[in-house]
């Protein structure tokens, strides 16, 4: 176990909590003076917060980085990517069709928590650079490094493993909280397999990876509009679920 990791597990989900809270207040309170910063600048400060109390131990997280592979094959990683992604999609659209049975539901889309889009100058390198890059280290920092190993502590794995999870899920839009909840579990297993949080940040980064450039590829929203297209991505959604569902309940069995 290496030293960043034993740092990780000592930040505690009040000190966390606390100063979620405060640089949520300070954030919020800076946009409603006028100035050019929004809560969405959240992210960065978790960032900066973690890099605070790990730097200790940085030099042991470039061991961690560059161990990742002697952990688990980038097959697994990318399996469990590729077919998260054809389940988000599919969750997308059951949402959707639930929408339009329920019109009166459509507000929900449209609610999540403000963490994404943090340079709103240059749109496109931003969405690329807190989706992709700072998100996945910071979420899987505070998902997996903190509240999953917090309350593993006190609970047991398999309650802080959905617990985590849940949260997780919570922070995502209506059509991905269940996608989300899904992967989140699965993260949750690599860290526990592999006792190294850049595995989960690794596949991570890459699903939001692959997610945006499917999003920019799709110039036509053929994704959502085509019949055909969403029929063939509407089934590798189902057998993805299988896939996932047959991994999580093979690898739940193992920690139990």
């Amino acid at each position: 176990m290496s030293l960043f990791n034993d740092n990780l597990k000592n930040i505690k989900i009040r000190n966390l909590a606390i100063f979620i809270l405060v640089s949520f207040s300070v954030l919020f309170i800076l946009g409603r003076l006028s100035f050019p910063i929004n809560e969405k600048w959240l992210y960065v400060a978790l960032l900066l917060y973690f890099i605070f109390k790990l730097r200790d131990s940085i030099f042991d997280f470039k061991t961690d980085l560059m161990n990742v592979f002697s952990k688990i094959q980038l097959k697994y990683i990318l399996i469990i990517v590729f077919t998260n992604i054809f389940f988000s999609y599919g969750m997308l659209y059951l949402t959707n069709g639930l929408i339009g049975y329920f019109p009166s539901l459509n507000f929900l889309l449209g609610f999540s928590i403000p963490s994404m889009s943090i340079l709103d100058g240059l749109p496109l390198l931003g969405v690329f650079i807190s989706t992709v890059v700072i998100s996945p280290i910071v979420e899987e920092l505070i998902f997996r490094g903190v509240l999953l190993n917090r309350l593993r502590l006190i609970t047991p794995v398999i309650f802080s493993l959905l617990a985590s999870s849940l949260l997780f899920g919570a922070l995502h839009s209506f059509g991905s909280i269940i996608s989300a909840f899904v992967f989140g579990i699965c993260m949750g297993i690599l860290y526990i397999k592999t006792n190294n949080i850049c595995v989960p940040i690794l596949a991570h980064f890459l699903n939001n990876l692959f997610a945006e450039i499917i999003k920019l590829l799709d110039f036509g929203n053929l994704l959502f509009t085509n019949g055909e297209v969403m029929s063939v991505v509407g089934i590798l959604a189902i057998v993805s679920f299988v896939i996932l569902l047959g991994s999580i309940i093979k690898e739940w069995n193992k920690i139990k």
